[in-house]
């Protein structure tokens, strides 16, 4: 049996820009990506039905008997005990949504086989770049469950720390907490291997801090929050998800929002989540051109993969920021800045590849990672599509 996640393409499009760079079930949501929820589920390695562009990154591999999983889809007991049952040809469905097929095919049948049954149960689906992080708190529950049960955590040994409900704090391998407080009545606390909370941190679950990541000395950190690898936060984060190899190291608010891959957040930025007279937030959406009604009353920033930002950078409620841009300066920037956007309020140049691409590739190497060739590429494809979303380029 084969695990194929595949990219539904108007979901694609309205998780942009996070989905300019990777597949869609490599979103991280709760400790996981969606991938890696699916393999453990299936106890399968997965590939994935992508953009073109993005295949040779995240390549497709085919065999006689797959299963074709919608790669928003996070997985439930239900539903994948729905996947188990498919015979060769058959299909799940919601309305008109395929949400998974069992077929030899080398891509989704545009005419089902077999049967197609209608699932009715309750399902999470992130067809929105919203829910991210409104689902976050649920989906660390799910995930501290399935990496947890029938383990033992590691020691909590150090005397200075304070900890709430001890039995849902768990401590991966060389995880280590100085003199913090962890409170996890509202939700699970997880420690990643070889992580570290520093002195005077204050958590509150659900929380969770992936391999190689830090937690900042005094820090102040909410709920339904996710610290993805080898990252490091600090200030004060409530209900966002950064996905990974990200910074938000200084003081500052960052409340519901996505940060992607490659990131920094300059000391003492803040991201505004509620509108003042408290309407609903309107968030830019590639698929619609357009900004698109998210009906909640907190969105905070949406900031694609090798975006950076400067200290004091304030950023106003449901910002997107597209790849690799820079944002600096005074003043609230517009609120929806494309990828490869140079400057702030005052106005914006285009950040010119080659450029973009030394930042990239210094950023990486801190972490010991190069920027491959084939990285190269995808963000050189990028930075042509995005072209159409820098509006000062046609005035020039």
């Amino acid at each position: 049996m084969n695990l194929i996640l595949f990219d539904p393409p108007t979901i694609r499009q309205n998780l942009l820009p996070f989905t300019f760079t990777r597949p869609v079930a490599t979103i991280r949501i709760g400790i996981l990506t969606i991938a890696e929820k699916w393999e453990k589920q299936l106890n399968l390695k997965a590939s994935f039905a992508t953009a073109p562009y993005l295949s040779k990154k995240f390549p497709l591999h085919h065999q006689s008997d797959n299963y074709w999983i919608n790669g928003a889809v996070c997985p439930t007991t239900e539903f994948v005990g729905a996947v188990r049952q498919l015979k060769e040809g058959d299909a799940l469905a919601q309305g008109k949504m395929i949400l998974a097929v069992r077929t030899p095919d080398d891509e989704v049948p545009e005419i089902i086989a077999g049967k197609i049954f209608p699932f009715t149960g309750s399902l999470t689906l992130i067809d929105e770049v919203w829910k991210i992080y409104q689902n976050n708190g649920a989906q660390i529950r799910e995930d501290f469950a399935l990496l947890t049960t029938g383990r033992k955590s590691l020691a909590l040994k150090d005397p200075h720390t304070r900890t709430y409900r001890d039995q849902q704090i768990f401590l991966e391998e060389g995880a280590e907490v100085r003199a913090a407080i962890l409170n996890a009545e509202n939700g699970p606390i997880y420690l990643g291997k070889n992580t570290l909370v520093q002195e005077g941190a204050l958590i509150r679950g659900p929380f969770a801090l992936c391999e190689g990541s830090h937690v900042n000395m005094g820090a102040k950190v909410r709920g339904d929050t996710t610290v993805g690898p080898f990252s490091k936060i600090g200030g004060e984060v409530s209900n966002s998800v950064l996905f990974g190899y990200s910074n938000k190291a200084h003081d500052g608010f960052l409340g519901n929002s996505v940060i992607g891959e490659w990131c920094n957040i300059g000391a003492d930025t803040n991201t505004s989540n509620l509108k003042n007279n408290y309407e609903n937030i309107k968030v830019w959406n590639y698929s619609k051109g357009g900004f698109k009604d998210t009906g909640l009353m907190f969105c905070g920033l949406m900031f694609g993969d090798h975006s950076k930002c400067g200290i004091n950078t304030m950023f106003n409620t449901g910002t997107v920021v597209g790849v690799s841009s820079s944002i600096f300066g005074d003043g609230y920037p517009r609120n929806f800045i494309p990828s490869f956007a140079w400057g702030g309020a005052a106005g914006f140049t285009t950040y010119q590849l080659n450029k973009a691409l030394d930042t990239a590739s210094k950023a990486m190497a801190r972490r010991n990672i190069e920027l491959t060739k084939v990285d190269q590429e995808i963000l050189q494809f990028l930075f042509e599509e995005s072209a159409v979303h820098r509006v000062w380029e046609k005035k020039s």
